[in-house]
């Protein structure tokens, strides 16, 4: 007899729950007690092909709709979705591990981002060319059709949710593929999608890497987002390209640094350094600041700082507000950060904080990581390149500008970079200087709304956050028109056909 507290997921294709066309089912649990909490739908190659007729016929109509009616769709169901704040993010919190403050903030912020992109679907416009003198040459932006966009675990909700809007103001359908780590929030956004949008225009399908691969390789869809790590992009890039030419963006890994000057303020350094490592997601972001580049004359009274505030920082079930930092995602990042953290010992990095699995009540299960702090730390170590994705941040020390910068390219990443320092010319040096596509002058950790984000070498390619991504689910058309004797003919013949 089925466990009535199980969910039982269903997936949304063509605007119905369903299971998959084979029945095929997988398990989501708890990373914190390792209890099973959902199961849902395996998608198959069957049910992608299903879900993208259906996405090709309810895009033909909905490109037909003014972009007044898409803004008042949009605005409707991010309405709906934030009065479902507190049910979704406790079950974001049972099957991710996050903890429950910026899981509620999570779905605040996919509403507002959600209301960002109906805001800006005026900003759909072309241009006039004065190309030739007597010719009329413009532009206009046209749909891709059917897109597909593939989720990443730690913000499964909030990217889900807010991702689909702009799409969908461009006038394109979609195939939402959701972490097969934590799927069971895309269960209550199926029933959304399904009051607020026509069938088939959102297409929810819970699935793992054959259920991603399947609709990359569909020929029906051109356009592809995703957001994961660096090796999954590749491989997607390369699918992608085996089936056709495809428009592929990825916002992928980060190993981001923070660089402190010689004039930063000690106490305004480490806080940032801690608060940019994402701990209320245990590390689990790309944006995370996890290479600490500090000036020689700062680096003892920072470091002195971090110990004491990654000591202070308070693990334990995440449901609880006063909780800062819960489990990892799933045993299989457990058993990676652990792997990574021993290979830092071994290479000679210091642990000065963690290193290890929490002890005592409550730990016994799930998949916990300390808090952990390296320093003498070089570039040449692994803990230096490789992008943990967990709560493990490094020290590095430097004593020349030339040095810092050397330090922060000295990797395949590009995603962000911090810089503290109240000189404004070394500011905008080090701004320049460093490879990333997002910066942080005297901050960190903040994405502000309509600014594009995303990252240089291989944290991935295109923006997202604003305009620039609504720009990018458009193909854009040039039309040319030679004036010339019209036709009452060809009038008729157009409206007979048309």
């Amino acid at each position: 007899m089925a466990n009535p507290s199980v969910i039982q997921g269903k997936m949304l294709i063509n605007g119905q729950l369903v299971d998959s066309v084979s029945g095929d089912t997988f398990e989501s649990t708890n990373p914190a007690t390792e209890e099973l909490i959902g199961i849902v739908p395996k998608a198959t190659v069957d049910d992608v092909a299903i879900a993208t007729d259906a996405a090709k016929a309810a895009q033909r109509e909905w490109a037909k709709t003014d972009m007044g009616h898409r803004i008042k769709v949009l605005t409707r169901f991010a309405a709906a979705l934030e009065a479902r704040t507190d049910e979704i993010a406790d079950l974001e919190v049972r099957d991710t591990g996050n903890t429950i403050k910026p899981m509620r903030q999570d779905v605040i912020t996919a509403a507002d981002r959600i209301r960002l992109y109906a805001g800006l679907g005026y900003e759909l416009k072309g241009e006039t060319i004065p190309a030739t003198s007597s010719g009329l040459h413009i532009t206009v932006r046209e749909p891709y059709g059917v897109v597909g966009r593939i989720i990443p675990f730690n913000h499964p909700i909030g990217f889900a949710a807010s991702r689909l809007a702009p799409a969908l103001v461009a006038g394109n359908s979609i195939l939402i593929k959701p972490p097969e780590q934590s799927p069971l929030s895309a269960c209550i956004l199926a029933e959304l999608c399904q009051e607020y949008f026509p069938p088939g225009l959102v297409n929810i399908l819970t699935g793992e890497g054959a259920t991603g691969d399947a609709i990359v390789r569909h020929p029906d869809i051109k356009r592809i987002a995703f957001i994961g790590s660096v090796p999954t992009g590749m491989r997607i890039q390369h699918s992608a390209a085996e089936v056709g030419v495809k428009s592929v963006s990825l916002e992928l890994g980060g190993k981001n640094p923070l660089i402190a000057c010689p004039d930063a303020d000690p106490d305004v350094v480490a806080t940032a350094a801690v608060r940019g490592m994402n701990f209320a997601w245990q590390g689990q972001s790309c944006g995370s600041t996890s290479r600490i580049l500090l000036h020689e004359s700062l680096h003892d009274a920072v470091v002195e700082r971090m110990v004491a505030k990654l000591k202070a920082l308070k693990i334990g079930n995440p449901l609880d507000p006063n909780i800062d930092m819960g489990p990892m995602n799933s045993k299989r990042q457990y058993e990676r950060v652990m792997s990574l953290i021993a290979a830092a010992k071994a290479e000679g990095a210091q642990c000065l904080v963690g290193g290890g699995r929490p002890q005592g009540a409550g730990f016994e299960k799930g998949y916990w990581v300390e808090p952990t702090l390296f320093s003498g730390v070089n570039t040449s170590m692994g803990i230096a390149q490789t992008e943990v994705f967990g709560p493990v941040v490094s020290i590095f020390k430097w004593s020349n500008i030339g040095e810092a910068i050397e330090m922060a390219n000295a990797i395949e990443y590009g995603l962000t970079a911090s810089i503290f320092t109240h000189d404004f010319e070394t500011a905008m040096h080090l701004s320049r200087a460093v490879n990333v596509g997002y910066v942080w002058i005297n901050g960190t950790n903040t994405h502000f709304r309509n600014v594009p984000y995303g990252g240089f070498k291989n944290s991935g390619i295109g923006r997202e956050e604003g305009l620039d991504e609504l720009l990018s689910y458009t193909e854009l058309k040039a039309i040319n028109w030679t004036p010339g004797v019209s036709s009452a003919a060809g009038s008729a013949w157009r409206q007979s056909n048309d």
